[in-house]
């Protein structure tokens, strides 16, 4: 991609919001054309195998006992409201300066509403899938007023078969009505806490993954695209004005935008081997008073398996090399990326286990190469997640969670010194009075430190912040 395409991209517009419009219109002239492929195919005709499987429904779960007038229509597939009161003993994630350990009492009310509309639009049944909900959060910082925001989250799912084709579409836009203006960390900060905080200022992001698919005896082929889009509108502000506050955080607009194919082989009958290609794009936005940024494109050859080796096991796995292009547009630019044919390393795992009929276990895992909301250099985004559930009783459940994330600035493309991890530690209880009633205590833990070497005052790198919510949720 040249730097004057690039160039678009970066636009300094803060309301230029290409990607999520161009991708939302490809995604609708898909839905159209699928769902008019869903209502003619033959419905005598046998499925095709699908995709790779998914996760475990949580424990605890089951049909509804609620009294006919409670009863929701069948297209109606979730209407509930949910009431959480919380406390958190660090809001902003700060390890020292002015913004440490400020605290507030935490109010959020979140309705939501779900419809499926799939059996209106076609009753043979080929189109599985065809849901829309609306999930806003109204959250209310009580001693921290700046922080408040509305979240207001569209959820589209389409999932379909047609003989042995078959497709699925996620997409979920999301537009957060909040201030415009940042804090400012005036002793330094840790990536992690500035990237949770970088959630409640206004923006409009977009995460889409389509998936075709199409099955032989053994083999398959499955094309796709995804997109992930932050589109921050917050205001910047130069650093070298005086009118600045030291520290203040200028968020950049980001986006990382990919398609390819995956072709697959069953070497047994609830298992597959994969052999992938993508190709993609990153950028970030420019800063008015800065020429320099770090945009790429990438190629991305990827090994995977998938399915259930065990009828209690879940599993899918893609890794495989990252051959990274940039850009040296200006001696500056080169200064921030060294090195500007990289090949770097791309993995993802998720994996899900049933133990017994009332244990269950999950983990995730991502690595990949993103570039910096908060400036020109990309960085080692790896993520580590381990999930256990116990259903105590028919309406007591236990949850139990442990993550790992990390930012690492110090790779073979730059040399940031920094590289910043967080530990998150949670549990919770969720009872179920009734079909329509039921409470979630839960507690998290968020354990900033700083891994760079060698650095000077590095305790502003480490931070600690716990929260505590009680929440009530009603549902038809």
């Amino acid at each position: 991609m040249t730097r004057n395409n690039m160039e678009v991209l970066h636009s300094t517009d803060r309301n230029h919001h290409a990607w999520p419009a161009l991708w939302n219109v490809v995604t609708l002239c898909g839905l159209l054309s699928s769902t008019y492929t869903a209502n003619a195919v033959d419905t005598t005709a046998p499925s095709g195998a699908g995709s790779a499987p998914t996760q475990n429904a949580a424990p605890g779960s089951g049909s509804s006992l609620a009294p006919d007038l409670l009863q929701k229509p069948a297209w109606l597939t979730e209407a509930s409201l949910t009431v959480k009161e919380g406390y958190d003993d660090n809001v902003f994630m700060a390890g020292s300066g002015t913004v440490k350990d400020q605290s507030s009492a935490i109010t959020t009310v979140s309705p939501k509403v779900g419809f499926n509309f799939a059996r209106s639009l076609d009753a043979s049944g080929n189109l599985e899938l065809l849901s829309f909900t609306y999930a806003p959060d109204f959250v209310m910082y009580h001693a921290l007023p700046s922080e408040n925001y509305d979240a207001h989250r569209m959820i589209l799912a389409v999932k379909g078969k047609a003989d042995a084709f078959s497709y699925s579409l996620d997409n979920t836009l999301l537009y957060i009505d909040s201030r415009k203006a940042s804090p400012s960390y005036s002793d330094g900060l840790n990536a992690w806490g500035t990237v949770f905080e970088s959630q409640r200022r206004e923006q409009l992001n977009d995460k889409s993954k389509l998936t075709l698919q199409y099955d032989w005896d053994k083999w398959f082929i499955r094309p796709g695209a995804s997109l992930a889009y932050y589109g921050m509108m917050t205001d910047l502000k130069d650093p070298s004005l005086a009118t600045t506050p030291t520290g203040y955080q200028n968020y950049e607009t980001r986006y990382d935008v990919n398609g390819g194919a995956d072709f697959g082989y069953r070497f047994c009958t609830n298992m597959a081997t994969t052999l992938g290609y993508r190709y993609g794009s990153q950028g970030q936005e420019q800063f008015n008073w800065n020429i320099d940024s770090s945009p790429s494109d990438y190629q991305r050859v990827l090994l995977g398996v998938e399915g259930k080796p065990f009828h209690w096991l879940n599993m899918q796995v893609l890794g495989g090399p990252d051959f990274r292009s940039y850009e040296a547009d200006s001696a500056t630019h080169f200064s921030y990326v060294n090195n500007l044919h990289p090949v770097t390393y791309y993995g993802e795992a998720a994996l899900s286990a049933t133990l017994t009929p009332n244990d269950t276990l999950s983990f995730k895992y991502k690595h990949w190469l993103f570039v910096s909301c908060l400036g020109v250099k990309p960085y080692a985004d790896s993520s580590y997640g381990l999930c256990y559930g116990r259903k105590i009783t028919d309406r007591l459940s236990l949850d139990l969670g442990a993550r790992l994330l990390e930012a690492d600035y110090n790779n073979a493309i730059s040399d940031g010194a920094r590289d910043d991890l967080d530990y998150i530690l949670s549990a919770g209880l969720h009872y179920a009075f009734s079909a329509n009633i039921a409470a979630d205590l839960c507690y998290s833990a968020n354990l900033g430190r700083n891994a760079q070497d060698n650095i000077c005052s590095s305790y502003t790198r480490d931070f600690d912040s716990q929260e505590v919510t009680l929440a009530f949720q009603f549902k038809l």
